[in-house]
């Protein structure tokens, strides 16, 4: 069967490329900064507002979503697509992100992170398999993998700790993924992408180890590049995006995570 999700390159000029990014709901021109929709909504715009904007693919937040209205809710309403009434592709995001902003209220272990909710205090646990159920109920095209997000100058000890897990998070994640693909044959949005996560800080070792690693879990649709925007310089970042861009293929996709300055 013919995947529904394709990339073509249209375009390059140097280590830059134009193309376009198909999903089943719809194509995406890239490069393409995406709306935050955190809870489903992004703030003070309407699907129409963003239409006309000239957005065409959205994300929101699957550590928000769980804890408000709550993913299998939102599953039952028909997905993101129907209860945001959205018909173009969606991302979502898993929660590691909030692993870094939440600190105070998390506690990491291998076998994932305990949250205490901002919200009401409840105890929330994020596991690589957990995750993949919530983003499986969201119902987006892409989601992501479940990683282990530190701030952008940790040192190189702890940022290769956090880049590691991520790693063997990804596997959990993979096998979870392929699993509900093959099981889950009702969910909102049938057949998703998921995409893994480089992580490794500032630290160029890490993020060529962490690229290669990825790219041996196997053949993927797309790319996350991750822990970038979280504090570090921006010479820094410029300088960790060259050393991605020299390891990741070219005819795939990347999502540059958080990273939405106006230039």
């Amino acid at each position: 069967m013919t995947s529904p999700f394709q990339f073509q390159t249209t375009h390059t000029d140097g280590g830059a490329r134009a193309g376009v990014f198909t999903t089943p709901h719809g194509e995406v021109a890239t490069p393409q900064f995406m709306p935050v929709g955190t809870l489903a909504s992004v703030k003070a715009l309407d699907p129409e507002d963003l239409t006309r904007l000239g957005a065409t693919m959205i994300l929101a937040n699957a550590y928000h979503l769980r804890l408000r209205p709550g993913d299998a809710m939102i599953r039952t309403m028909g997905g993101l697509h129907r209860f945001m009434q959205w018909d173009g592709p969606i991302l979502t995001d898993s929660g590691g992100f909030q692993v870094f902003s939440l600190e105070g209220l998390r506690t990491i272990a291998e076998e994932g992170v305990a949250f205490r909710s901002h919200l009401d205090g409840s105890l929330q646990q994020f596991t690589p398999e957990s995750v993949m159920q919530i983003e499986r109920n969201l119902g987006a095209d892409v989601i992501m993998q479940f990683d282990h997000v530190v701030p952008g100058q940790s040192p190189h000890e702890l940022a290769k700790v956090a880049m590691e897990r991520s790693v063997r998070w990804l596997e959990r994640c993979r096998v979870a993924f392929d699993r509900l693909q093959a099981d889950d044959t009702l969910a909102p949005t049938p057949v998703q992408a998921l995409f893994p996560i480089v992580q490794g800080g500032i630290h160029a070792d890490l993020r060529r180890d962490s690229a290669r690693a990825i790219m041996n879990c196997g053949d993927w649709v797309g790319y996350g590049v991750g822990g970038l925007s979280v504090g570090e310089a921006k010479p820094d970042m410029y300088a960790m995006l060259d050393v991605v861009n020299g390891e990741l293929p070219t005819h795939r996709p990347r999502y540059l995570m958080g990273v939405g300055f106006p230039e």
